[in-house]
Parts: C-alpha cells; structure tokens; sequence
C-alpha cells in the first residue's frame, strides 16, 4: 500500500514537469499585442471593403 502512495505522488509530480516544459516552447503573446494586431487586421478589411465599392 505505501508503494502505491509512493508511486503516485510521483507520476502526478512528472505530469506537472511535463507541462511546465512543454509551456517554455510555445510562443506568447501579450495581450496588447494581439489587440493591436485584430485592430491593424479591422482597419484593413473596412478599408478594402471600401475601396472596391463593398461598404454598404
């Protein structure tokens, strides 16, 4: 029974290593940053619509 306890406290512990090293690869964005981006990408697309006679 104490293998058990044992046993499991360190597989719930590789899981937490697992995820904090796989989060270290991935690429963040700040959240200003993906605000300005949807903005710029708005602007761009109102001001195509426009251009080629689209705009209501």
């Amino acid at each position: 029974m104490a293998a058990k306890k044992s046993e499991s406290g360190l597989m719930s512990s590789a899981g937490l290593m697992r995820y904090f090293d796989s989060e270290e690869t991935k690429m963040l964005f700040t959240p200003k940053t993906v605000v300005s981006v949807s903005i710029a990408i708005a602007i761009t697309l109102l001001a195509l619509n426009a251009h080629f006679g689209l705009w209501p």
